[in-house]
Parts: structure tokens; C-alpha cells; sequence
């Protein structure tokens, strides 16, 4: 019934998918809370039992999402090949967590602080990367991944080491309400309703849904500026970019910082959502993932990436839930360690039936004149 139902309204699909995916990734929540109070009888136990859902299955895969249209700047657009993303993602996340535990910050103020901080540490990579391309330029950024983290491991009297941070305060509601149970202005005494911690995971969701429309907003219109097209053009050919008169040296380092900036954003986030940060958070293992999200889903393609997040994290999520594997293959199979093992089968699988992804393109976003078809008796005489 639904694919009879998907195929008789395809065309409208294809035409406004971006809009329709948007729709429904704002009334998830809600689509959740609904049938799961249905399930229950009680508007309590769908609250209640909406918590994994919304935290497991949109929180994650919207975080990851974030992560990878920000790196997708770098590596999409300017064809920067970045190993060591995870490190802007640290250093958004330690500066939330620092600067809110010490200092009693607000995360709506901590929030353009860490994108800025990050940008920062993005520019600084930028310098000593200006000269560098391919997999010598991929050997620092890996490197400086590392650096961060090792940082983040031996300054204990700022990080705390590998003990991480702990107690890191909550988002509030724009300043407005708690979700603090003890305190006065707690959201349900203040709005009269039962009290649940679901609250505080669906305003989240909206939260990081909101960062990843912000993202996907200024990657767009950076793309139809002078700045994305200098992007673009550094990706193709770097030399006849220089010829071009394009500063490669600018275009370079407002790629990194500007790809940097949103890592921060994602990693502040992240800290307000778990209320605690260590180093085992930021290993390789995460840029791999995120640069993997990126090449699946097509380099340059919002959608394809999104998609591609959906099918990787989301994929890794429901294979917690795949219980019933542990009765044929044993009580000790745990079907969430062989992750990283579909992980390489995905990427095999897309590489050879999609070498540019699911949605990958290359075309630039600006052209002379109107594009046209070549005529194939031109290519076969060898005139095209």
C-alpha cells in the first residue's frame, strides 16, 4: 500500500523532498509521543517511552548530520581532504563544558563562543596546511586531530584528563523555563503539566534540528557566493585557480573556519546533551565516521549526506535493538560490535554502485550561459 502510494505521487516527491523530509523530521516527535501514548493508553507512558526514540534514533543521527555538512565544506566543496575534524568538535565541546561548569555561562551565550573558539583553531590549521594537498594535507590534519586530543588527556589541571567533566549545566528554555525538576521555574510547574524528562530530550531534538537547518542555510547560500564559487574552483584545480586571480590563501582558511565553526556549534551541543565530556569521545574513530558519512552520501550533496547519516548511525542504533539475533547465534553475540564491519561493506557496496555517492554531483553552481546538450554525432566523430 505505501509504495503503491509513493509511486503514484513520485514526481511530487522528487520535485519538493527536501520540504517534505523537513516536515517530517518536526513532526517526529510528536508522530512518536502520539503512537507510543496510544500504545501505553496513557499521554505519561508515551512521553516516557519517546525517550530513546527521540535521544537514539534523532538526537544522534541529527548530531552526525550537523558534523558532516560541516566538514562537507571542507572536503565537498573545497576538496580539502580534513582527517582530524574531530578536533573542532573537541574544542566546541570543552569550551561549553569548561567555560559553563567554572563560570555559570549560559550555553546560548557558549554556543557562538565555541563556534567562534573553533573557527579559531580551524584558521590556525589553515596556515600550515596553505602549501599542502592531498594525502600530505590529510597526514597533518590527522596529526593536529591527535594533538587536540592528547592536549585535552595531559592538561589535567584545565581538562581533568581522562576523568573527563562532569556536572555540565543543562540547556535552558531561551533563559525562560528549567528543566531542572528542583528548580522554581521547572517547565512543568510553570506550564502545569506532569512532570517527565522527555521534555528536555524533545526540546533538544528541535535544538540540534534547528543547528542542522542553520548549517544546511549558509552552506546554500555560501555556495551561490563569490566565497563557494572560489570553493569549488580550489576543489577542480587549484593552479587554475591561482590563475583565475582567486586568493587561495583566503579561500583555503574561510573553508577551514568556517567548516570548523559549525563543528563547534555540533560540539557544544553535544556537551549540553550528555553533561559530561572525555577524550574517548573524540578519537579517529569519529572523523572516520563523519569523512565516511560525507563520501557515502556524496561529496557537495546536503540530501545525500543526510541520508547517508540516517542509514549509518540510524543502521548502527537499530542494531542495539536486534535482539533476537542472541538466540541464534549465542547469548554473547552482541550485534552493535560488528558496526564497523558494515560500515565497510557500505562503503564497498556504494563505491562500486555509486563511486560519487548516493546524491553525489560535481556540477558547479554557477554557469555562463545556459547548459546544453552536446549531440552525439559530435562525440562520435571526435569533435566533442
Amino acid at each position: 500500500m505505501i509504495a503503491s502510494v509513493i509511486f503514484y505521487f513520485r514526481v511530487f516527491i522528487h520535485t519538493h523532498f527536501s520540504a517534505l523530509g523537513i516536515a517530517m523530521l518536526a513532526a517526529y516527535p510528536i508522530i512518536v509521543v502520539l503512537v507510543l501514548a496510544l500504545y501505553s493508553g496513557s499521554m505519561a507512558g508515551g512521553f516516557q517511552g519517546s525517550l530513546k526514540w527521540v535521544d537514539n534514533f534523532g538526537i544522534q543521527i541529527l548530531i552526525y548530520v550537523m558534523l558532516a555538512w560541516g566538514l562537507n565544506i571542507v572536503v565537498g566543496l573545497a576538496g580539502l581532504l580534513d582527517l582530524g575534524y574531530v578536533a573542532f568538535y573537541a574544542v566546541g565541546a570543552y569550551a561549553y563544558a569548561l567555560l559553563g561548569t567554572h563560570y555559570g555561562l549560559s550555553f546560548w551565550i557558549l554556543l557562538p563562543a565555541a563556534g567562534a573558539m573553533a573557527a579559531f583553531w580551524g584558521v590556525l590549521l589553515g596556515f600550515p596546511v596553505l602549501r599542502l594537498r592531498g594525502d600530505y594535507l590529510a597526514i597533518v590534519t590527522l596529526a593536529f586531530g591527535e594533538i587536540i586530543r592528547l592536549v585535552i588527556i595531559n592538561w589535567r589541571e584545565v581538562t581533568n584528563g581522562s576523568a573527563g567533566i562532569s556536572g555540565i549545566p543543562k540547556v535552558s528554555f531561551f533563559g525562560l523555563m528549567s528543566f531542572n525538576v528542583s528548580d522554581p521555574n521547572y517547565i512543568a510547574k510553570v506550564l502545569n503539566i506532569a512532570t517527565s524528562s522527555a521534555y528536555y530530550k524533545i526540546f533538544l531534538y528541535y535544538l540540534i534540528l534547528g543547528l542542522c537547518l542553520l548549517t544546511a542555510f549558509v552552506t546554500i547560500r555560501l555556495r551561490r557566493m563569490p566565497v563557494g564559487r572560489a570553493w569549488e574552483a580550489l576543489r577542480e584545480d587549484e593552479i587554475a585557480c591561482r590563475s583565475l586571480g582567486i586568493n587561495t590563501t583566503t579561500t583555503k582558511l574561510t573553508a577551514f573556519a568556517t567548516g570548523a565553526m559549525f563543528g563547534g556549534f555540533a560540539g557544544s551541543f553535544f556537551a549540553a546533551r550528555q553533561g559530561f565530556v572525555s577524550p574517548e569521545s573524540f578519537v579517529f574513530l569519529e572523523s572516520a565516521i563523519i569523512l565516511a558519512i560525507v563520501v557515502l552520501g556524496g561529496m557537495g550533496s546536503l540530501v545525500g549526506i543526510a541520508v547517508a547519516a540516517m542509514v549509518m548511525i540510524g543502521g548502527t542504533e537499530a542494531l542495539r535493538e536486534l535482539d533476537f539475533l542472541k538466540q541464534i547465534f549465542g547469548p554473547d553475540f552482541t550485534p552493535e560490535l560488528y558496526r564497523m564491519l558494515l560500515f565497510g561493506m557500505a562503503m564497498v557496496i556504494v563505491m562500486l554502485w555509486k563511486p560519487r555517492g548516493f546524491v553525489g554531483s560535481r556540477e558547479p553552481t554557477a554557469f555562463l550561459k545556459e547548459r546544453r546538450a552536446v549531440s552525439s554525432s559530435f562525440t562520435k566523430e571526435g569533435h566533442g
